[in-house]
């Protein structure tokens, strides 16, 4: 199993840092008010960011809690060593990635990752009418070239957080999203391509009328 509570490396100094320590002494001193605070800030993001991994909304939830006990439980030994939203979300991400890979090990082996396909994704992925096909193809891309996909486009964290959380390069997450990308439009395209063949068999019929029926 891999090690979610693994440190950050610290990469500078910041009040929000700060902030957050005094926020989680204040957890460990056993401050209701405080914890409220700290679970209206992040446990919602954190659910998001699972459920898009696991597409379990349940097995997010099971995430979700895991990874806030493990920060109750670092509360008073906590240092600011890295803003704590990241530190949440390496977490919930290695706890996914452990549900993933046991799935894969019932189920068998994951797809393959692909480097064929066009290398720009983002006009599908705006558009609302492809949410459900976006959706679908997002649980269909390998874990890796999912979470940073999440990560990035969903959950807004620039590149650099994104990387400490997947604890990869920054070049590394980006090659992981260029593949991502790849793989989403050919997917969407592809799913695109199989609802008009669908519509336009359903029109045919529609043309012709009922089996049997005469003109």
């Amino acid at each position: 199993m891999s090690n979610a509570a693994a440190s950050l490396t610290p990469t500078r100094p910041s009040d929000e840092w700060e902030d957050e320590a005094e926020l989680l002494r204040q957890v460990a001193d056993g401050d209701p008010k405080a914890s409220r605070e700290m679970v209206d800030r992040y446990l919602a993001p954190i659910t998001r960011f699972a459920a898009r991994l696991l597409g379990d909304a349940a097995e997010a939830e099971d995430v979700a809690q895991e990874a806030f006990l493990r920060l109750w439980r670092q509360a008073r030994r906590w240092e600011p060593r890295a803003k704590l939203s990241t530190w949440l979300y390496r977490v919930a991400h290695n706890l996914c990635i452990d549900r993933l890979r046991s799935r894969q090990i019932r189920a068998g082996a994951p797809p393959p990752e692909s480097p064929e396909g066009p290398p720009d994704a983002s006009t599908l992925l705006e558009n609302r009418d492809t949410a459900e096909a976006v959706t679908q193809a997002l649980r269909e891309l390998p874990e890796r070239q999912r979470a940073a996909m999440v990560l990035t486009h969903y959950e807004g964290l620039r590149n650099y957080e994104a990387a400490e959380v997947m604890d990869v390069t920054v070049d590394a997450l980006e090659s992981l999203l260029a593949r991502a990308r790849r793989q989403l439009k050919k997917r969407l395209l592809s799913a695109r391509a199989g609802g008009a063949g669908d519509r336009d068999h359903r029109q045919e019929r529609e043309v012709r009328g009922p089996k049997g029926a005469k003109p």
